[in-house]
């Protein structure tokens, strides 16, 4: 290479190359053992040889020096008053972490250092002003009780989240951008923009200048639910884009919680919805605190193998029937419990609860623990 890069500036180029996805980018960093900058230097024949990566991919992180100026957006980005936070930074959110595609990297306007636990709020564009009040009400009281409340700063429910969070004193709100960091969308949003700079943090993957596309909402979406102990659903039609944000939510292993609502109204039916398949019905902050707290009293309790009913099927693996063992207490677990009991890789344990699945053992319920049929 002409010029000697540091891990930080690999992974700021790495992440600013397009035609290159979240879960190609970790594959890559996998193959490299982790060392950006090796994943930059890895030839035309190294980089075919990773699955599901294209020819485009391969040809746009070679030539990444024709396509993105290092230097350039270092610039923009300190005239802006924005870092960038490399997974390998301390502020990384520790929660973001253990999604199946983590951004490598994003942009960061805000001294927040993510150490408080986070509850996403989200909903409609269009809202009622039952929404309207419970939006805010909500995002107020998760402020006072500590936690950050995350959203994606758009109209509507998320912009009330993120205002009741910063009527409280020492409330902390994160808006997750799908679009440019230096780009206030919508515009009309440009005070709640800076003011979620001062009591928090604005957070973008995409680089400077990317405008939003139906390709980098959901994008965004999993990032707000992946940084989350639990989603929030306030209003939200039957096919609302905050119904995305939910089943992300439900496939990271978060719980899923909905508002109820009238049942001739249009934009409770999402949540309605939710509700019906499984979500946690909320009523108040109260019921969250209890749901989240039920959860950890359960994760710390020891299985009773003997309480339930053995698990045995001659057509599972070895490894599958270890999995299979830790469902015979009865428990619904999720992906991260289940290292833990077994001692295996995520990778390995989402690997066998698929086939698990697959195989009728086990059940994925909405709030995204497994649980044996």
């Amino acid at each position: 290479m002409e010029q000697c890069l540091t891990r930080k500036d690999a992974y700021w180029i790495l992440n600013s190359i397009r035609s290159v996805g979240p879960i190609t980018l970790n594959r890559l960093l996998e193959f490299a053992n982790g060392d950006p900058v090796a994943a930059l230097e890895a030839s035309r024949g190294e980089l075919r040889s990773i699955k599901g990566i294209t020819t485009k991919s391969v040809d746009s992180i070679l030539n990444w020096a024709s396509e993105f100026d290092l230097e350039k957006e270092k610039r923009k980005t300190e005239s802006l008053g924005a870092i960038f936070v490399s997974r390998e930074c301390a502020r990384y959110p520790r929660l973001l972490k253990e999604i199946n595609d983590p951004p490598i990297g994003f942009y960061c306007l805000g001294d927040y250092e993510f150490k408080k636990p986070s509850v996403a709020i989200i909903g409609s564009r269009r809202t009622t002003l039952y929404g309207q009040g419970v939006a805010k009400e909500f995002g107020q009281e998760l402020a006072r009780r500590g936690y950050c409340v995350t959203s994606g700063m758009a109209r509507g429910i998320d912009s009330l989240a993120h205002h009741g969070a910063l009527n409280v004193e020492g409330g902390s709100t994160v808006a997750v951008l799908g679009c440019g960091a230096d780009i206030i969308y919508p515009p009309e949003n440009i005070d709640l923009y800076r003011d979620i700079q001062r009591k928090g943090a604005v957070i973008s993957e995409f680089p400077l200048g990317r405008k939003a596309d139906r390709q980098t909402f959901p994008m965004r979406n999993r990032l707000v639910s992946g940084m989350s102990e639990a989603v929030i659903v306030v209003e939200s039609d039957a096919k609302g884009g905050s119904l995305i944000t939910a089943k992300f939510a439900a496939d990271q292993g978060r719980l899923v919680c909905a508002i109820p609502g009238r049942i001739d109204q249009r934009t409770s039916s999402g949540c309605n919805e939710l509700i019906r398949d499984g979500a946690v019905l909320l009523t108040s902050v109260d019921d969250l605190l209890a749901e989240l707290e039920y959860e950890a009293r359960a994760a710390e309790l020891p299985l009773e193998a003997s309480a339930g009913v053995p698990i045995a099927r001659p057509d599972l693996t070895e490894e599958e029937a270890s999995l299979a063992k830790c469902f015979e207490g009865g428990e619904a677990l999720d992906v991260d419990r289940l290292c833990g009991l077994t001692g295996k890789s995520v990778g390995e344990v989402s690997s066998g609860v698929m086939m698990l699945e697959l195989k009728g053992v086990l059940a994925k319920r909405l709030d995204g623990l497994y649980e044996a049929t």
